[in-house]
Formats: C-alpha cells, structure tokens, sequence
C-alpha cells in the first residue's frame, strides 16, 4: 500500500503532493514500482494534527481518487463518513480507517474495510499513552471491531505511532503473530514514523528509509498481509527476497 498524502501537514510529505496532478503522477510512480493500492488520505493524523473540515478534506482527495482508480486499487484514509462515500462513488474500493468507526459505510457499498486501533485522538494521542497489555488490548479491540463490522472484506491495523509508546510499538512488531493467529488479514504501518528515528540516533524523516525498509520486512516475515509505505520501490525489493527465501 503506497501513501498518497494530499495535505499540507502530513509529518513526512506534507505539501508535496497538494496539487491532483502531482499527485496523480506520485501515484502512479508508486504503481509503476509495485504498489498494489494506493492510499489517498486528505487530513494529517501525525501526533497533534488538528482536524480538517469535511468539505476542504472531500476538495484535496476526490479529483485524485477519481483520477488513480482508473490504474490501480485505491483505498481512501479518512475518519469522516461523507469523504469515504464520496470517495467509494469515485472508485476507492478500500477505506483505511483509523478510527475504525466507518465499517457501516464500507457494508452499504460493499467495499473492503481496514480498521486501524488507536488510543485516543490524533491531536492528543501521544501525550501520555497507557497499557497494561498492549497485544492483548489492541487485539482485543480488533478482533471485537473485526467480527462486528458486516463487511466481507476486513483488514485488522495494530496502529504503530496512534497512542503507542515506542515500548508500545516494539511490542506489537514482536508480537506480530498474535495479531495473524486471529484470521483477520493484518495491515503494519511503520513508514518514515518518529519512534523509528528515536531507535536511529535521531534521523530525521527523509532518512528513515532503510529502518521503514527493515520494519516492513520484519512485519512481512511474521504474516502480514500489506505494509503501507512511502518507500514503495525498495519496500517491493524486500518483499521479494523475503518471497524468494521461502
């Protein structure tokens, strides 16, 4: 799944990508080099993003849905009910939601679902994240969200970086397989993320590549299904040597 931010704050790209035909070009790159979806989010959910209007979000991604879902699956990343539907009447047939709440939507359209966990809200979430068992809890969550959504195709998301410390994170990448032992197809997301430049010396968000690059295929060996990234080229190399090693 590669990462089509049409925002101006997103942590990593933010701004890069505003303009739809800049974007449809990225997306189309990111196709070029093996993605399999594309997934267009139109409002930041980085650590302290403050919410965007529904009608300024449904402005940034439909014109760039419309455009990609005729080369390729395109998943829309939204919170909001309204610009997950509109972006399904342009073709999205994925919603990657990380507030798990829009599985209504995706049952009435017959689309895929993904739900992501995540403890809090995107403004505050990293201000004091709390467990007393991350695996169990976060599973617990998914699996309760999964096996009530009523849509045929469901994902399951850990949220590396929503609510989580980096204790929080690694736990979950170790525990990986928890998660898989559900039977719900799981989605990781570690790309470019800030607790993977705590565990680098500190490398600011264009040279987090290889650790992205590392936590995919580490994600990968232990059963999930997709890993959205900003890095898709490299990322794709890793999946098939992992392949051919099987």
């Amino acid at each position: 799944m590669g990462v089509l931010n049409v925002t101006p704050d997103s942590f990593s790209d933010g701004g890069r990508w505003l303009d739809p035909g800049a974007a449809l070009a990225h997306g189309l790159r990111m196709v070029a080099e093996g993605a399999d979806v594309i997934d267009v989010g139109g409002e930041s959910t980085r650590p302290g993003a403050e919410p965007v209007p529904a009608d300024e979000e449904l402005r940034r991604v439909v014109p760039v849905v419309e455009a990609l879902a005729a080369h390729v699956r395109v998943s829309i990343d939204t919170r909001k009910p309204e610009v997950a539907e509109a972006a399904i009447e342009m073709g999205a047939t994925l919603v990657n939601d990380v507030s798990a709440s829009l599985a209504p939507v995706a049952a009435a359209a017959g689309v895929g679902w993904v739900a992501m966990h995540m403890q809090g809200h995107p403004r505050t979430m990293q201000e004091a994240p709390a467990y007393d068992d991350v695996v169990a809890e976060v599973g617990a969550f998914l699996v309760e969200r999964a096996s009530s959504a009523g849509v045929d195709e469901v994902w399951i998301d850990p949220g590396i970086g929503f609510g989580k410390t980096l204790e929080h994170n690694l736990t979950l990448l170790r525990h990986l397989e928890d998660l898989v032992a559900t039977g719900y197809p799981v989605v990781v997301g570690t790309s470019r993320k800030a607790f993977l430049g705590r565990l680098t010396g500190g490398a600011p968000v264009d040279d987090r590549v290889e650790a992205s690059v590392a936590t995919a295929a580490w994600a990968m060996s232990q059963g999930a299904a997709m890993v959205r990234v900003h890095d898709v080229r490299p990322t794709v190399q890793a999946a098939r040597l992992l392949d051919a090693s099987r």
